[in-house]
């Protein structure tokens, strides 16, 4: 049973379909957390990569990861005043292809953390097999007021 279903992560972090790369959170402690990202043949990725061979772009793995540990930054300060940038990925090195049907569990603990920025490691595995990992840093920033619409022309 997750402990964050998509309803609530969407009420945590900005993306949304198809950018949203996390499905639910299982295990959320104050310095780790795991979340979950079931791959489906439905990914719109997999249209250009591969057609012949549809694996997960690496990158795409590293958003999730980065995305899972925005939600625990995010939660940790209970307030939608904010919004997390991925703002470095070191040490990222991808152990085997992502393939339709395979369910990312994907687990980040925190390393460092300062006001406004968290260092994070964290491990992405398919069926307890390491299919990547990465140290990635987030960077807090304030939501930017929604923008007024501009009168029209007279």
């Amino acid at each position: 049973m997750p402990i964050l279903d998509t309803v609530a992560i969407q009420q945590i972090l900005p993306h949304r379909y198809p950018m949203l790369m996390v499905d639910s959170i299982v295990e959320l402690e104050p310095d780790r957390i795991v979340g979950i990202k079931n791959v489906t043949i439905n990914e719109p990725f997999f249209v250009g990569h591969f057609p012949e061979f549809p694996v997960m772009p690496g990158v795409l793995i590293v958003e999730a990861m980065a995305q899972v540990a925005g939600v625990l930054v995010l939660k940790s300060l209970e307030t939608r005043q904010k919004v997390v940038f991925l703002a470095s990925i070191e040490q990222a090195k991808f152990r085997r292809p992502v393939v339709p049907g395979d369910q990312l569990r994907i687990e980040m603990k925190v390393s460092k953390r300062k006001s406004f920025v968290a260092k994070m490691h964290g491990t992405a595995t398919v069926d307890g097999v390491v299919v990547a990992e990465a140290e990635v840093m987030c960077k807090l920033a304030e939501k930017a007021a929604p923008q007024a619409e501009a009168a029209p022309a007279q």
